[in-house]
């Protein structure tokens, strides 16, 4: 029996084909080849087209079943990863109203604040967060500024939703989507009668709340014959990327921690107490394993000018090396870059600086002593300080790490990258063979109950190295972090 994985990223869709018997990996592949671009019409916008995104999926298993390395008919249960956060709002006819309202957009956060500041405590002890910029404030947002499209709205749902119902034509939510929305209430584990009152929302724009872990639909059969999918596949997990990144680790328990270093960076810990930060700089929302029995809280720090600072500098100044190449020239120069500093804060509002537009900025640049190499690992390390100042916050929402796990991807492909952020944060690093779209499909045969446990489902995740401090270069980390952190200190 195959299993199906689908990652609903911001750059691109990635699908994994894997063998549910050994957990094995047979075949994964991405698509489009180049970057999917966000469109910004207007200051802090970021919207990108959902059909897109629906387009994409069909292409990436139309070229993966391509790949003749496996029967499409043997696959039994697709699961999905999808970007956080996001708005997708439906008409009557299943059409979509318009563009979907992205993670990274700011336009709502005065919106979130203000509703933060009339819901007062409640905020905390029942949503778990601000409202700040997530995807009730963009709706919100929506009805406030586009009311004739408000009129049109009929379902509302996050972009993991509409990818399972494009799939099955059947519409199904979780209280992982609807908590990360900021639509759900931990007191009373159903979605919030008091955001809904506040904003003035009908009840009815929401689908139905299911297990993370469950069927959401069987796939509809003019989509099967046109992807060479056997017509009873069902969807069977939906998770957003950070809450199934950690699942794919393995981080699935209280003190469990992940990290991720993609378009975003994240670190993402694991409570079995209703856990918020006082200050809202780093967010709880409910785990993929999340029960009323078992309240397993993920409490998550976001950095959004991550990954994609890294493309900006591949973009902009090495257009002719390839991620590799930009990561050996990076490690040629020292520690501190130089004194070279790259604040990386250039992707929409931060929620770690209480939602400031912070903005990207190398500071100190001296053009006699700072080439490419320096601005290559300065743009790294100052990705790596950022998720370190991160982590120090974790600390008031009772997060403390002394070793996270991550995927072997992304960032952490770079030895710059990933031994900055040990050093600086003084934490170590299992780094693991897993991705979204893989442990999407182990969701997808935990969902479909072919594994009796959450533990059977991610046994054989493969360890490849362990990445701890380096102590004679913790002296030289420390003192590069520090600089950082006054830069960025007097820019707040």
């Amino acid at each position: 029996m195959l299993l199906c994985g689908i990652d609903v990223g911001t750059s691109s869709i990635k699908v994994s084909v894997v063998d549910a018997a050994n957990q094995q990996l047979i075949y994964s592949t991405s698509y489009p080849e180049i970057e999917n671009e966000i469109s910004s019409p207007a200051p802090g916008f970021a919207e990108q087209d959902p059909e897109h995104w629906w387009y994409c999926v069909q292409q990436a298993i139309l070229k993966a079943n391509a790949s003749n390395t496996y029967n499409p008919l043997d696959i039994s249960a697709i699961g999905i990863s999808y970007q956080m956060h996001g708005l997708v709002v439906l008409d009557a006819e299943e059409q979509v109203v318009r563009p979907s309202i992205i993670w990274c957009d700011s336009r709502a956060v005065s919106i979130g604040q203000k509703a933060y500041e009339s819901l007062g405590s409640y905020c905390e002890t029942n949503l778990l967060n601000s409202p700040g910029n997530f995807t009730a404030s963009k709706l919100a947002w929506v009805k406030e500024n586009q009311p004739e499209i408000y009129a049109r709205i009929k379902h509302v749902m996050l972009p993991g939703d509409f990818i399972a119902g494009r799939l099955t034509k059947h519409f199904t939510t979780t209280a992982s989507a609807l908590s990360e929305g900021i639509f759900y209430d931990f007191q009373s584990d159903t979605i919030s009668s008091a955001v809904l009152n506040y904003f003035q929302f009908d009840n009815s724009l929401f689908p139905s709340i299911q297990d993370v872990f469950s069927s959401h639909g069987t796939i509809v059969a003019e989509v099967a014959d046109s992807l060479g999918l056997n017509k009873l596949v069902q969807v069977t997990y939906k998770a957003g990327d950070q809450p199934n990144n950690a699942f794919s680790l393995g981080v699935l328990q209280p003190g469990d921690i992940a990290t991720t270093a993609g378009t975003s960076g994240v670190v993402y810990g694991i409570s079995g107490e209703l856990k918020y930060d006082k200050h809202n700089r780093v967010n709880s929302f409910a785990h993929v394993n999340y029960t009323t029995q078992a309240k397993r809280i993920g409490v998550l720090m976001c950095i959004n000018g991550t990954g994609i600072l890294n493309r900006w500098v591949k973009q902009t100044i090495c257009s002719d090396l390839n991620y590799v190449q930009m990561n050996e020239l990076a490690a040629t120069t020292a520690i501190g870059s130089q004194g070279l500093l790259c604040v990386p804060f250039g992707n929409g509002a931060e929620r770690i600086f209480q939602n400031k537009l912070v903005g990207a900025s190398f500071e100190h640049l001296d053009l006699n002593r700072h080439g490419r190499a320096e601005m290559i690992r300065s743009a790294q390390e100052g990705i790596a300080f950022s998720m370190a100042y991160g982590i120090e916050m974790l600390a008031d929402a009772g997060i403390k790490p002394t070793k996270l796990k991550a995927g072997f991807a992304n960032m952490y492909l770079s030895n710059v990258f990933a031994q900055t952020i040990v050093n600086a944060a003084n934490v170590s690093v299992d780094l693991l063979e897993s991705d979204g779209a893989f442990g999407a499909a182990l969701g997808a045969g935990l969902g479909l109950r072919y594994y009796k446990s959450e533990g059977e489902a991610v046994a054989n995740i493969k360890h490849i190295k362990t990445i701890n401090p380096n102590a004679t270069e913790l002296s030289q980390t420390k003192t590069a972090y520090e600089s950082w952190k006054e830069l960025v200190n007097q820019k707040l």
